[in-house]
């Protein structure tokens, strides 16, 4: 597999030519996080975004983002996860602010199902505590969470909620802090790299380093534009409903939730303003081609499938909209992430496809990124997460 990009040469007179130890492309979730365990490890580092800070053009905004130790997808993220929850931990000493809300999480499904069986399975692998709710207990328990009598419900104690912006934000200000340099609004044209060093190509001129990170997101197709094949865009729609009573406040006992039904698998999250309950559905969604084409208002089939899953499953939330908000997930053929160096040039790393789940391991993926860039190899699990795998979807 090999990368390539067509390089428009600017002037000399409107090149700056700068050196770091490594540029990172895109520094929403992934890249922020590169940023600041680069720049906390002494690394010279420049961030390039052609947006703004926790901007919500991306993957990354929302207000909340699921996470969770007991992994259904599969069970060798747990060890990943794991070292995510003691970063975010960290991050959240550093700042002095609070990024994630251990509320648990209610998970109902069929016993055969993807949730439940994957969960157990993840559970008994690392010895996680699942705690089984029987039908009565979770009706007195989570009285806005109703499961049917063909699934079984299971708690998780440990899980909870980031918020995302914020988790964004934060890691950003703690890189600059670090010495990081950071550039927004900077729209990057194209790179080139060999052994000694690379080139990027931006509106506002020319950068070199001796490494590269593409964090690019859903633009990460036309970062790496052999790698688009194994890169489809899927628009996503999450909406926040008007509720009845207290049932979905955070304070009052409400966790983060998912059901695996008939018609798909859907979550959401408490709120702190008790008006509101936040829903989206993981599956389903629509393709798109390229991440500027993406439609953000509400469209004709948007609610539909939301609003069944209420009528079944959130006795205490109404179909009004209160607001809602579309993202894009970037999938890979197998829906796990890709994290690997480029085949051809050593000196660049690829951190993409994170297929609508990925954002929990932000802070541990920043870390494995750095390793990377400044060690040449990490002690982290993801060689399940390598290039080669890709080789089968074409």
């Amino acid at each position: 597999m090999y990368f390539n990009y067509k390089i428009t040469k600017l002037p000399n007179h409107q090149i700056p030519m700068s050196s770091y130890d490594a540029i990172v492309l895109g520094i929403g979730g992934m890249g922020s996080a590169a940023l600041w365990h680069l720049s906390r490890r002494g690394a010279a580092v420049l961030g390039l975004e052609q947006f703004g800070i926790a901007h919500d053009r991306g993957s990354s905004h929302g207000g909340s983002r699921l996470i969770r130790r007991a992994y259904f997808e599969h069970p060798d993220y747990v060890p990943l996860v794991s070292r995510a929850y003691e970063l975010w931990s960290e991050l959240e000493q550093a700042s002095g602010r609070k990024l994630f809300h251990r509320t648990g999480l209610y998970m109902a499904g069929p016993p055969e199902g993807l949730l439940v069986s994957g969960v157990l399975r993840a559970a008994r692998a690392h010895n996680l505590d699942i705690e089984k709710v029987a039908g009565t207990d979770a009706a007195d328990r989570f009285p806005g969470l109703r499961a049917t009598p063909d699934m079984i419900t299971l708690y998780e104690a440990d899980a909870g909620f980031l918020e995302v912006e914020n988790c964004v934000r934060t890691h950003i200000e703690q890189a600059q802090a670090a010495g990081a340099e950071t550039r927004f609004g900077v729209k990057v044209h194209g790179w080139t790299a060999n052994e000694s060093g690379v080139q990027v190509e931006t509106d506002a001129g020319r950068f070199s380093a001796s490494q590269l990170l593409v964090c690019g997101g859903a633009w990460s197709a036309g970062l790496l534009t052999d790698l688009a094949s194994s890169l489809q865009i899927r628009r996503k729609v999450v909406v926040w409903y008007q509720t009845t009573g207290k049932g979905y406040r955070v304070d009052n006992g409400c966790p983060v939730f998912c059901f695996d039904t008939s018609e798909g698998f859907f979550y959401g999250f408490p709120s702190f303003d008790g008006q509101t309950v936040k829903v989206g559905e993981h599956s389903g969604g629509q393709d798109i081609e390229r991440p500027e084409s993406l439609h953000r208002e509400l469209a004709s089939g948007d609610l539909p499938p939301l609003e069944r899953f209420i009528a079944a499953h959130l006795p205490l939330a109404t179909r009004q909209v209160v607001e809602h908000s579309v993202c894009m997930y970037t999938m890979s053929p197998d829906e796990h992430f890709v994290i690997d160096r480029h085949p051809r040039y050593d000196n660049v790393i690829v951190a993409c496809g994170f297929s609508g789940h990925g954002f929990k391991f932000a802070s541990a993926i920043g870390s494995v990124l750095a390793d990377l860039v400044l060690a040449g190899r990490t002690n982290e699990p993801v060689g399940f997460l390598g290039l080669k795998r890709l080789r089968a979807f074409h």
